[in-house]
């Protein structure tokens, strides 16, 4: 296992999370390669830490989708597949389609304001090169919209499949080419939510998940 990442130690954080974090954000940017096996041992030897925070790390990171328990072989990097793909962004256009219906209803002033602030600090992020601040920048954007809607338990719903996603947020922001259109998109959401537009709304917000849809995609058969 040749990598090149380390654990950036946070005394904040338990070492646990820590080590989650190393791992998680080696795979997003491709350190750690689809396919490439998981060796508990390898892995605490290279990131000086023991097995257990490791192999706690694995289960979290099983849990995003980030990574398959193979039977008889062990741990492995998940591949992006189309199915996968398509698997998750359904459910999430289906959630956030009714999100934005219900922030329309419900977002408040302060809120408003929120949800524009988010949309500048994405913008700005996009100046920095660094794609998972993009995707932070992103979900910060959309969390906006989500808490408006006063549900808990959709909140909770979005919260849950909220890393699922993260992956394929990661794969359509490091294509520049789409940056422009999503600060585009992003203007438009809030256009539609400050005139209560729901139908609107929701056109706009399934348009911006079937581009990634599509990035992705064409990114995934590029590579096979």
């Amino acid at each position: 296992m040749e990598t090149n990442f380390q654990v950036n130690m946070n005394e904040y954080l338990p070492l646990r999370d820590v080590v989650f974090n190393t791992l998680r954000q080696a795979i997003l940017r491709g350190e750690l390669k689809p396919g490439e096996r998981l060796m508990e041992i390898q892995l605490a030897n290279k990131l000086g830490v023991s097995r257990t925070p490791i192999r706690e790390a694995i289960r979290k990171l099983e849990l995003e989708g980030l990574v398959l328990m193979i039977p008889r072989k062990g741990a492995e990097v998940a591949e992006i597949t189309e199915k996968s793909l398509r698997d998750v962004l359904e459910v999430r256009k289906a959630l956030e389609e009714l999100a934005v219906k219900l922030a329309c209803d419900r977002m408040t002033k302060q809120q408003m304001s929120q949800l524009k602030e988010a949309a500048k600090e994405f913008e700005e992020t996009l100046k920095t090169n660094d794609v998972t601040k993009f995707a932070e920048a992103d979900v910060k954007f959309h969390d906006v919209i989500f808490m408006a809607t006063d549900n808990q338990r959709l909140i909770q719903l979005l919260n849950n499949f909220r890393e699922q996603m993260y992956r394929f947020r990661v794969e359509y922001l490091k294509k520049k080419c789409f940056h422009s259109i999503l600060i585009a998109e992003h203007e438009d959401i809030i256009n539609r939510i400050e005139k209560r537009q729901k139908e609107e709304a929701a056109e706009v917000v399934c348009r911006h998940i079937d581009n990634q849809v599509e990035a992705v995609i064409d990114t995934i058969r590029t590579k096979k």
